[in-house]
């Protein structure tokens, strides 16, 4: 019973580390894009922004729109806006070719 302790007692600070992993939550894009402002109607987004790249139907109850420009996305609530989300762009690496592996 002892030598499973001790087995248990030495491996176990190995089996606890972690990595840290950090994710750029509020660096999707520049922060200089304008956005459509909660409580707008779908008709004042129309005449500001224009005809979305893609309009999704409603979906759930009750019904959520989703409208998809280019840099951002708008979700609608009873034709107001809920919220607009900018689209994440991730940065790029460099690449590295196979010889210099």
């Amino acid at each position: 019973m002892s030598r499973i302790l001790l087995l248990f007692m030495l491996l176990a600070p190995t089996s606890i580390r972690a990595d840290t992993l950090t994710i750029p939550v509020g660096q999707q894009g520049p922060a200089n894009i304008p956005l459509p402002a909660r409580g707008e109607t779908q008709r004042a987004v129309l005449e500001r922004f224009g005809l979305a790249d893609e309009e999704h139907a409603p979906v759930g109850q009750p019904p959520i729109t989703r409208w998809d420009y280019r840099d951002f996305s708008v979700y609608f609530e009873s034709g107001r806006v809920i919220d607009s989300v900018i689209h994440h762009r991730p940065r790029h690496l460099p690449v590295r070719s196979e010889e210099s592996q």
